[in-house]
């Protein structure tokens, strides 16, 4: 069974990317801040990480870095979900390991799409075509 770990500080955020993944083939998991984050990674080594980038405690390119540094990880995806989306902010998601960048106000059905696109051996969510304002990467 697939995991996906949601990091946001914002509870509709985290209620909105959870009601638009959510499948009984799926764990979503949840963390509100940074050292959140990494302690359920460490625990739960989930498969994709949508993180957020302003956070509490540590930012989401300090935890993204955190994960990358760890080699037993290097099969968890990680996308950028946050409202900053000017290209340094995307280069420095890029420098730090992200796999891929969303933008926040996001179409549920781009999340969709990038989530299928990361972990294509899903059968769980509905295909999803278009390139639905997906990030460049």
């Amino acid at each position: 069974m697939r995991k996906i770990l949601l990091v946001d500080d914002e509870p509709y955020i985290l209620t909105l990317v959870r009601v638009t993944l959510e499948d009984p083939q799926w764990v979503i998991l949840e963390a509100t801040d940074g050292r959140m984050a990494l302690d359920v990674v460490e625990r739960e080594r989930p498969d994709l990480v949508l993180l957020d980038v302003r956070m509490p405690h540590l930012d989401g390119f300090a935890v993204c870095r955190a994960i990358r540094a760890n080699a037993s990880l290097g099969h968890t995806k990680i996308v950028m979900l946050t409202a900053s989306g000017q290209e340094v902010d995307r280069a420095h998601g890029r420098e730090v390991g992200a796999d891929d960048y969303l933008t926040k106000p996001f179409s549920p059905l781009a999340l969709l799409a990038l989530v299928q696109s990361l972990l294509p051996q899903s059968e769980v969510l509905p295909r999803v075509t278009g390139d639905e304002s997906r990030s460049d990467g």
